[in-house]
């Protein structure tokens, strides 16, 4: 009795409608929901999301089903829960209020349209010249460079500057003294998005038994765990060290960073 039911929920979903019909409008659905949940991928608002969405589901299909139970009389509930729907807009509107402002700032910029390769150029430089200057001074450095796999758990660690990266902003931080020179930098796409960053550590025996400091130790385990390019400059030596897929690259010039950057920034 119950399968029946299903069966034709699903056949009342359809509403006599060509079978294609209903499988372009579910794509469409999917598409929507996968667009939300990537866009929110590493941020608060994810799990949240995550959980009204299964709740809506899981709720809908119940009452549905039990709908279609001529026995019972669910008109009450059915009303309570179309109140309830409404009372779920009005909390998520408040809740994804930080996620709204910004996809309306996306939405206004005009790189969100054309993929300004220019900005994504200026963006290489400042990093170039941050990082070489770090190194001619010797001041230690480690710079998270974000790709797909987000890094909001250890963003959550630092502070949020969200700022666009500047070659001056990188010497600020990391110069010996200040409030947020300890630890990394995160850096997604044109902005300094967190400082001050605790990153996880790679075991001694994963590296193979090489004596490193913790900054490229840092910089081995975060790159371990996800898809991200981390840039390390020595204190001691003025060194500059690439990580990528927990390996490291160390004493690279000014030329084969900018070649790694502008591959990861992209």
């Amino acid at each position: 009795m119950e399968l029946e039911w299903l069966i034709d929920y699903f056949r009342r979903v359809a509403n006599n409608n060509d079978w294609w019909i209903v499988g372009i409008e579910l794509v469409l659905i999917g598409l929507v929901v996968y667009w939300i949940v990537d866009f929110l991928e590493g941020t608060r608002g994810e799990r949240l999301f995550r959980g009204v969405i299964l709740i809506l589901v899981i709720g809908l299909l119940i009452l549905n089903l039990l709908v279609q139970n001529k026995q019972f009389d669910f008109a009450r509930l059915r009303h309570l829960y179309k109140g309830f729907l409404i009372g779920v807009l009005i909390i998520a509107v408040a809740a994804f209020q930080p996620e709204i402002r910004r996809v309306l700032i996306r939405l206004g910029q005009p790189r969100f349209w054309s993929g300004s390769l220019h900005q994504l150029s200026r963006t290489v430089e400042e990093i170039v010249t941050g990082v070489t200057e770090l190194s001619a001074a010797r001041i230690g450095a480690i710079i998270v460079v974000e790709k797909q796999v987000a890094l909001g758990e250890f963003i959550d660690t630092g502070v949020r500057i969200d700022a666009k990266v500047t070659a001056d902003l990188l010497r600020t931080i990391f110069h010996p003294g200040t409030a947020l020179h300890d630890m990394a930098v995160i850096i997604r796409g044109d902005r300094v998005i967190a400082a001050s960053v605790q990153l996880p550590l790679a075991e001694a025996d994963s590296i193979g038994g090489v004596e490193l400091g913790s900054r490229h130790r840092a910089a081995i385990g975060i790159t371990t765990g996800s898809d991200a390019t981390c840039l390390v400059v020595s204190e001691e030596t003025g060194i500059i060290s690439i990580a990528k897929e927990g390996r490291i690259t160390r004493n690279i010039d000014e030329s084969e960073l900018r070649k790694h950057l502008t591959r990861v920034i992209s």
